[in-house]
């Protein structure tokens, strides 16, 4: 085991490894709902996490997320695990507040590596202000780490992914070409100090963009992770009854990415993305087929894309000043189409 690298274990990498958004579709589609009016946020709208209102000034966020290893290194994988788990109580407005483990690792596998992904858990997990209160782990084939989620909100300052409205700009807070750069580093294609952009930006949370929206006053907010900008822009605008109008050339993307989208290293998974959008988008016949391969990337703890009025668009951008990671304003909404 000492020389296997992680990524060597397994099949597909973070949340490239997500089953594709058809299948779930077709699947969940068939499940029973129930009706609860203290659940303000279920599976209706494909949304990040659940919201359930426990009083008048509290709604629970809930939610978890885990991956296949996109990193050899044991310690950021664990970050970056967390950070993406984190994410989807970010999106909807809230503080994260307890997490818990989920774990699977070969039973071969060397406990100080199992300690590092834990450390680094942990450590993202206390960055954010919350606390890892337990967890559950069993034997498999394929590492696998993640967190289940709870963070709360106040029940009037919830945000969803269905609350768009036209006139709304669109702003993403991190660059997009994670999924490409994840497969070529797994393919030993690209230099380690380029790859590095892509770790930095997977294992940063999204909490400094949640606040600076929060402060501003956001419409709408998804995160972008393994559907891809297009595949999360689009239950933003079915949701919401609305149309996007994305900006090919301002959207900001790893430059390392363009280059390998090019060379045909594009992830399973922005295939399977761009299966299930089908006809429900369409580019200009200038835009290129790299820039469109980036725009269907599965994400690992990507950005938000958050809808915010025009009035306070440029605001918000200058509170994302102090935000570690490229963001940009990348569009608009307007009516449905």
């Amino acid at each position: 085991m000492e020389q296997v690298k992680l990524t060597e274990m397994v099949r597909n990498a973070g949340c490239a490894a997500k089953i594709g958004p058809d299948v779930l579709s077709r699947v969940l589609g068939q499940m029973p709902k129930k009706y609860d009016e203290n659940l303000l946020v279920g599976i209706e709208t494909s949304d990040d996490a659940a919201v359930y209102k426990i009083n008048n000034e509290i709604a629970m966020i809930q939610t978890l997320d885990f991956f296949t290893p996109m990193v050899d290194d044991p310690y950021l994988y664990g970050q970056i695990a967390a950070a993406n788990a984190i994410s989807d109580v970010y999106a909807m407005g809230g503080e994260p507040k307890i997490a818990m483990n989920i774990s699977c690792f070969p039973r071969e596998m060397q406990e100080d590596v199992m300690r590092n992904i834990l450390r680094g858990g942990w450590d993202k997990v206390d960055e954010a202000g919350a606390m890892i209160v337990g967890g559950h782990t069993i034997d498999d084939i394929e590492p696998k780490y993640g967190l289940a989620v709870t963070g709360f909100v106040h029940p009037d300052h919830v945000l969803t992914n269905c609350n768009a409205k036209p006139g709304d700009a669109l702003i993403l807070t991190k660059p997009l070409g994670i999924g490409i750069l994840n497969l070529a580093n797994k393919g030993n294609m690209i230099e380690y100090d380029v790859y590095q952009q892509a770790l930095d930006s997977m294992k940063t949370l999204n909490k400094y963009a949640k606040e600076a929206m929060m402060r501003v006053g956001a419409h709408s907010c998804t995160d972008v992770t393994g559907f891809g900008l297009l595949g999360h822009g689009m239950e933003m605008a079915e949701g919401s009854g609305v149309t996007l109008h994305l900006e090919a050339y301002h959207i900001p993307i790893i430059k390392e990415a363009l280059s390998m989208a090019q060379m045909g290293i594009i992830p399973r998974g922005a295939y399977n993305n761009k299966r299930f959008i089908g006809d429900k988008v369409c580019f200009d016949q200038n835009v290129p087929q790299d820039l469109i391969s980036c725009f269907f990337d599965p994400q690992t703890s990507g950005g938000l894309l958050i809808a915010v009025g025009e009035e306070k668009a440029e605001l918000l951008l200058s509170e994302l000043k102090n935000c570690p990671t490229q963001f940009a304003r990348i569009g608009t909404v307007v009516a449905k189409e």
